[in-house]
C-alpha cells in the first residue's frame, strides 16, 4: 500500500519530466542586441519566441562598454534599432537620470553629430547600464522568454533533420526545439556547428577584386609609433630578445596577401574622476611591468596619445577605446578565438583582462611613465555604477571579428562601394571600413635599422550608405534551410570592419526575425523567402533598406536644371577618396583629392548636350574652410579651352558657382577638367552643370 501511495505521489514529477520541450516558432541563439531585437520582432509579428543566452546580460557591446556609439549616417537607421536609441533618449529624459552631473553640463557632443538629438529624440551617446535597462525594457514589455548562461554544446548540441536544425541542446543539458533558428553571436557557433561554411581571417585581394583586404602594412598609417621605436630589451641588440608584446614571426607576406589572423580585441572601459563614483585601477594577479617595456620605450620618446579616446558619456564617464601604437588593444593575442573552446576562449579574455587592466595600472603608478601622464592618469578609475557584478570591469569583451558565414552571396568592399548591385536589401551600413592592427612585428628602414611597426589597421570610407543584400543572412541552402545569421554575415573581413557596428547588428537581427517569420507563413526555406514581401514588411516597420538618389539631385532632393554629370561619372586620374562627411552635395556623394598626399589628381566631366547652343556651366561646390581656394578648372567649348581659378571654400547659397557662359557647337566635346596642380588645399570633386541660356 505504502508502494503504491508512493508511486501516485511521484507520478506528477514523472509526468512533468517526461513532457517534451515546447517547440518555439523562433529560437533566437545569443544575448546580444542583434539577438533581442530579432527576439521582440518575432513576437510583434505573432510569432512564439524564446532567446537562449549564453550571457546573463543582454544586450552584447551595446550595453558592455560601446556607449559612444558607431553610427556612422545616422539618417540610414530605422526600425527597431532606431527605437532603442529613442528609448535611451526618454531614459535621459527623467530628472533621476543625471545622478552624477548636471544635463546642461554634459557636452552633448558624439560621434560626428550631437549625443542627444531633440529633433529626432534619439540619443546615441549612454552609460552601459542604461543601454541594458533598455534591452531589460524590452523583455519586460514583450514578455519575452529568455535563457540566460546556457551553452550550447558545440560538438553534439545541435540536432537536423532533412537539412533543417529540429533543436539545440545547450551543456545544462537542457533541449530548445523550433522551427526556425537565429544566430546572433558574435562567434557563430549556433552556424558552424549546425555545419554552415564559415572562415575568418583576412581573404587575399585577388580573391573578391578588392584593394583593402589581406595584410595592410604600407596602408596602416594610423595607431603607430611615432619615431623608430626600437624592439630589443638593449637597444640595437638582436641577441637581447625582443620586448614584450611584440610578434616574432615574419609578417606572412605581401600586402594584399589573405591569412588567418584577426584585428584585435579590447575591452571598451567606463571610467571616471568623480571622487564618489570612482574605484581606482586595481593591480591585477600576476601583474608584470615589463609587459609594458614597449609603451614606457614610447613615452620616453615624448608620446603623449594615452589619452586620446576618453569619449564622455553622460555623468562624467567615459567609453574609452584603443587609441594609438600601444594601448588597450592586445595586438596580436586573440588570433585563435574564433575557432577555439569555451575554455580557450575564457583563457584568452582572462588574458585580455589581465593584459588591459595591467595597462591601466601601469599608467597611473609605474615611475617609468612620466610624471605628468602618470598623475593625469591616477586622477580616473572604474565607474562603481558599473558592472556592479563584475569587479566594475565590462562582462562583454569586445570581439570586432569572429567567424564569417561563406554564403552563396559575400558581401565583399565592391558592394560596398556600389560597384557591385545589391539586388535584395534588408538594412544599410554607412561606417569606414575599419580594421584595427593585426599584429605587431619588426620591420627594418633603408639602413638596416630595426624598429617597431603595427600592421593592418585600415580606416577608409566607402563613400556613402550602402545597402546590404539579404543573401548575406541566409546559408547555402543544402547546409541549412531554417537558420538566419544577422552577426557573423557572409562577407569578406574589410567589408565586416564596416557592417559590424552595433545599429548595424540590430537592424539586420530585426530583418532576419521578419525573414524567418514569413518563412514560417509560407512554409518555405528562408533562402526562397520572395523578397518583394520581404521588402514590404521590412518598409512598413521602418526600415530603411536604400537611400541612393538621383545622380541630378542635390542631397535634399531638389531637382538641378540642365544637364548634370555627377562625380561618380566623371573621368578620373590620381587618387580620389569618397565621402559623404558634408551636410550638402549633388549625387550619393562627392570625392576628394586628400590634399595633394597622393600626388598629381584630375576629373574630367563630359556632358552630351541635348543641341548646339549657349549655355552657363556651373560647378557644384562642397565647401569648408580646408578647401582649396586657387583650384584650377578649365572649361573646353566651340572656341576652345578657357581656364578658371576658383575658391572651393566659399560659395553661393546654392553652392554652385559659375563657370561662364559658352557656345557649344555639338563637335567639339563639352567638358570641364578640375585639377589639383598648385593647389593649396583641398580639391574636392561633386558635379558639374550645364543650363541653356
Amino acid at each position: 500500500m505504502r508502494r503504491l501511495l508512493a508511486l501516485f505521489c511521484s507520478l506528477p514529477a514523472l509526468l512533468r519530466a517526461e513532457a517534451p520541450a515546447p517547440t518555439y516558432d523562433v529560437v533566437v541563439y545569443g544575448g546580444t542586441s542583434a539577438a533581442i531585437i530579432a527576439a521582440v520582432q518575432a513576437k510583434k509579428m505573432g510569432k512564439t519566441v524564446i532567446v537562449v543566452s549564453p550571457d546573463r546580460h543582454l544586450g552584447g557591446l551595446s550595453s558592455g562598454g560601446l556607449g559612444w556609439t558607431d553610427s556612422g549616417d545616422k539618417s540610414v537607421i530605422g526600425g527597431l534599432a532606431r527605437d532603442f536609441y529613442h528609448r535611451v533618449w526618454q531614459a535621459y529624459q527623467q530628472p533621476g537620470a543625471w545622478k552624477h552631473e548636471a544635463r546642461e553640463k554634459f557636452g552633448n557632443k558624439g560621434q560626428g553629430t550631437v549625443a542627444m538629438d531633440a529633433g529626432s529624440r534619439t540619443m546615441w551617446i549612454f552609460e552601459p547600464s542604461v543601454a541594458e535597462q533598455v534591452f531589460e525594457g524590452y523583455v519586460k514589455e514583450f514578455g519575452l522568454v529568455v535563457e540566460r548562461d546556457e551553452w550550447l554544446d558545440r560538438v553534439q548540441g545541435v540536432a537536423k533533420t532533412d537539412g533543417r536544425i529540429t533543436s539545440l541542446r545547450t551543456l545544462s543539458g537542457k533541449t530548445y526545439r523550433g522551427r526556425m533558428f537565429i544566430d546572433a553571436t558574435y562567434e557563430g557557433d549556433l552556424m558552424a556547428a549546425a555545419g554552415v561554411s564559415y572562415t575568418f581571417g583576412r581573404e587575399p585581394n585577388a580573391a573578391f577584386d578588392e584593394t583593402l583586404n589581406g595584410i595592410q602594412l604600407g596602408h596602416a598609417k594610423s595607431h603607430q609609433f611615432a619615431g623608430k621605436v626600437d624592439p630589443y630589451v638593449i637597444e640595437g641588440d638582436p641577441k637581447s630578445g625582443l620586448l614584450p608584446r611584440i610578434q616574432d614571426i615574419p609578417v606572412g607576406g605581401q600586402d594584399g596577401a589573405g591569412d588567418k589572423k584577426i584585428q584585435a580585441y579590447n575591452f571598451r572601459m567606463c571610467l571616471t574622476k568623480v571622487a564618489a563614483n570612482r574605484v581606482e585601477f586595481p593591480k591585477p594577479p600576476g601583474y608584470d611591468p615589463k609587459q609594458y617595456a614597449l609603451l614606457a620605450r614610447a613615452l620616453a620618446q615624448g608620446s603623449t596619445y594615452v589619452f586620446g579616446k576618453f569619449d564622455l558619456i553622460p555623468n562624467a564617464k567615459t567609453d574609452t577605446n584603443n587609441h594609438g601604437p600601444f594601448s588597450t588593444d592586445n595586438i596580436g593575442m586573440n588570433w585563435d578565438y574564433p575557432d577555439a573552446s569555451y575554455e580557450r576562449r575564457r583563457e584568452i579574455i582572462a588574458e585580455h583582462r589581465q593584459y588591459q587592466q595591467g595597462y591601466l595600472y601601469f599608467l597611473a603608478n609605474d615611475p617609468s611613465v612620466p610624471a605628468k601622464i602618470r598623475e593625469s592618469f591616477a586622477q580616473w578609475g572604474l565607474a562603481k555604477d558599473e558592472f556592479t557584478d563584475n569587479g566594475h570591469w565590462p562582462h562583454q569583451i569586445y570581439v570586432r571579428e569572429a567567424r564569417r558565414m561563406t554564403a552563396d552571396v559575400v558581401v565583399n568592399e565592391n558592394h560596398l562601394k556600389r560597384k557591385i548591385p545589391t539586388p535584395r536589401s534588408v538594412g544599410m551600413g554607412s561606417y569606414n571600413m575599419d580594421s584595427h592592427n593585426v599584429q605587431r612585428i619588426v620591420v627594418r628602414d633603408a639602413d638596416g635599422k630595426a624598429y617597431v611597426r603595427n600592421e593592418g589597421d585600415v580606416q577608409v570610407n566607402p563613400g556613402r550608405p550602402y545597402p546590404i543584400d539579404y543573401g548575406a543572412l541566409t546559408p547555402k541552402k543544402e547546409q541549412c534551410a531554417n537558420l538566419l545569421v544577422p552577426v557573423c554575415v557572409s562577407c569578406t573581413h574589410i567589408a565586416y570592419g564596416s557592417i559590424r557596428m552595433e545599429p548595424v547588428f540590430m537592424i539586420l537581427g530585426q530583418s532576419a526575425a521578419t525573414a524567418a517569420c514569413l518563412a514560417l507563413d509560407q512554409q518555405v526555406a528562408v533562402q526562397d523567402v520572395p523578397y518583394a514581401g520581404l521588402l514590404a514588411r521590412l518598409q512598413s516597420d521602418g526600415q530603411i533598406v536604400d537611400r541612393l538618389v538621383v545622380r541630378n539631385t542635390r542631397k535634399d532632393g531638389t531637382l538641378l536644371p540642365g544637364v548634370t554629370v555627377d562625380d561618380a561619372d566623371a573621368k578620373l586620374s590620381g587618387t580620389w577618396t569618397e565621402s559623404t562627411a558634408s551636410p550638402a552635395f549633388v549625387g550619393p556623394g562627392y570625392r576628394h583629392d586628400a590634399k595633394g598626399e597622393h600626388g598629381a589628381a584630375s576629373a574630367r566631366f563630359e556632358a552630351k548636350l541635348p543641341k548646339a547652343g549657349r549655355y552657363e556651366v556651373f560647378l557644384a561646390l562642397v565647401p569648408n574652410l580646408n578647401r582649396a581656394t586657387n583650384a584650377e578648372v578649365r572649361i573646353d567649348h566651340e572656341a576652345g579651352p578657357t581656364t578658371r581659378t576658383v575658391n572651393l571654400a566659399k560659395g553661393p547659397a546654392d553652392n554652385l558657382v559659375s563657370l561662364g557662359t559658352y557656345d557649344f557647337d555639338g563637335r567639339t566635346p563639352a567638358a570641364v577638367i578640375v585639377t589639383n596642380a598648385g593647389a593649396n588645399g583641398f580639391v574636392v570633386i561633386d558635379a558639374v552643370n550645364w543650363q541653356a541660356r
